[in-house]
Formats: C-alpha cells, structure tokens, sequence
C-alpha cells in the first residue's frame, strides 16, 4: 500500500501536537485519545508491518520561519527511512518562493498545507507564484481546505477553488475527502483534471457518527476512484483507532477489489 496522509515530526513538535490532540481546543474541538502515541522507530516498524511501501512525513507550518526547519527535518528523516517520500511545507512569508524552489530541486516528492492550522489565506499573491511552479512541477500537495475537525479561517471550497481556477493544472489533494463538505469537493475533484481526494479517516466508526459520508456520492467516489482521483490516507499516528480499521471501513464501502487495488496502491505510485 501506498498511505499519502501520515505525519512524522521533529520529536518536541509532535509532543505538542500529541498534547493538542489529547485535551482538545480551539482547532481540535473535544480531540481524542491517540492510538499511536509511540516511540519513532516503532511507528516506523508499524507502518511496515501493515503492508506500506511508501509513506510521506507530512509536516505544516502555523508561523513564519518554520516550514524551512521543517523541510529540513523531513529530508533528513526519509533519507533514514527508505520508505519515506521526501515531503515539504510552506508559509505565505519573505522567502517562500525560494525555499519551495529549492525543495523541489532538492527532490521534494509531495507538498502539505493545512489552512485551518496555519490560518492563511491559500489564495494570497505572495504565494501565487508558489502554486504555480508546484503546477508546472506537477507535484502532489496534500491540502487540509475543509472545516473539519472545527470551522473557522480560510476553509472551504471557495479559496481552494480560487487557486484552482489560476492554476487549474495543480495535483492537489483535498484531505479527509473534503469533510464534512463532501459535495463541493467532490465537484472540484470532478471539475479540475488533476485534483485528487483522501480517505483519511473517511467512512470510519468515528467519523461516520458526527461527519457521515453521503450515499448519493457513493457512485462518484467508485468512478473517481477508478479513475486515479481518490488515494489511500490514514492520518497515522494522531488517530482515534487502529490503523487496519481505515482499511475495513474501504473494505466494507463494497466497491470492489478493483477500486481498492486503484485506492491503497495505482493512484497513489502514479502521484509520487
């Protein structure tokens, strides 16, 4: 399997984010309890056990001056994971286009944003220059745009969209499926050729209580599937079950073996 949505973090940072998580807050609501509150190597064995021959270490900025720090942890760390595709993040900051240039030409094979968290604006000038070498670089760029797990900032589909409509070649990839807004992600994923959607978290006991996916997309999500637009996303560690229940909840969707071989392994090795 290929999984597009897991964090990996410099070990303070993941410390807090673990904290936020744990007691919840202004952007976690009630949070949860973590499943993999874990020493690193032993997340890293887990993932390997579970079947994953590649897995990024998604990190994000909510500040100026540490998506560059964090760049640079990430490539250290997949050069000391052979499964680790080497991931990057920005910030709207003096320098960004820089940087970003320089982590592509470095290898950087996958992008994270996360809009809520970093609480920016995606469709800022100073980062159009930005989405548009990712587009011509034809990158994938993992993208938190929706309200989940609380509303608030830019979230939605109107400024995601927006970038979309100036840069209408950018591989995206809509987390979560765009929960709880499915529908008009959905219609971006449809309208935009190389626009993606995960699963992260998608169509699990957890979620389906408070966020339920809609039956009426259900044939949308087997066509875009088949057609290498829906890839395979967990949110490991920071989730509130195991990782094989991800992987019964796709089961159960009834899809298709088909639809889960184009899932969990063709669309996400035809990204990255």
């Amino acid at each position: 399997m290929i999984d597009l949505h897991v964090h990996f973090l410099p070990e303070r940072m993941e410390r807090r984010v673990w904290h936020h998580f744990n007691h919840g807050g202004p952007l976690m609501g009630n949070g949860w309890k973590i499943e993999y509150e874990w020493p690193v190597e032993q997340r890293v064995a887990r993932l390997r056990e579970m079947g994953l021959r590649a897995f990024p270490a998604l990190s994000y900025a909510h500040k100026p001056g540490m998506a560059e720090d964090l760049n640079a942890w990430a490539a250290d760390f997949a050069s000391r994971t052979p499964e680790c595709l080497r991931s990057g993040t920005f910030y709207p900051e003096t320098g960004v286009e820089a940087y970003v240039r320089r982590a592509i030409e470095d290898g950087t094979r996958i992008f994270k944003i996360h809009l809520q968290v970093g609480g920016f604006d995606p469709r800022l000038p100073e980062l159009d220059p930005v989405w548009g070498m990712l587009a011509d670089a034809g990158l994938p760029v993992v993208v938190h745009a929706s309200s989940v797990p609380v509303p608030g900032g830019c979230v939605g589909p109107e400024p995601i969209g927006e970038v979309l409509r100036r840069h209408p070649a950018l591989r995206l990839v809509i987390a979560h499926l765009g929960m709880p807004e499915y529908d008009p992600f959905f219609d971006l994923a449809l309208a935009y050729e190389r626009v993606a959607l995960d699963t992260t978290m998608t169509f699990t006991d957890f979620s389906e209580l408070g966020m339920p996916f809609p039956a009426r997309l259900k044939p949308a999500l087997h066509d875009l599937g088949l057609a290498g637009k829906v890839v395979l996303g967990s949110d490991f560690p920071t989730i509130p079950h195991p990782y094989a229940h991800q992987l019964h909840a796709l089961d159960r969707l009834e899809l298709g073996d088909a639809w889960l071989r184009a899932v969990c392994w063709d669309n996400g090795a035809a990204m990255v």
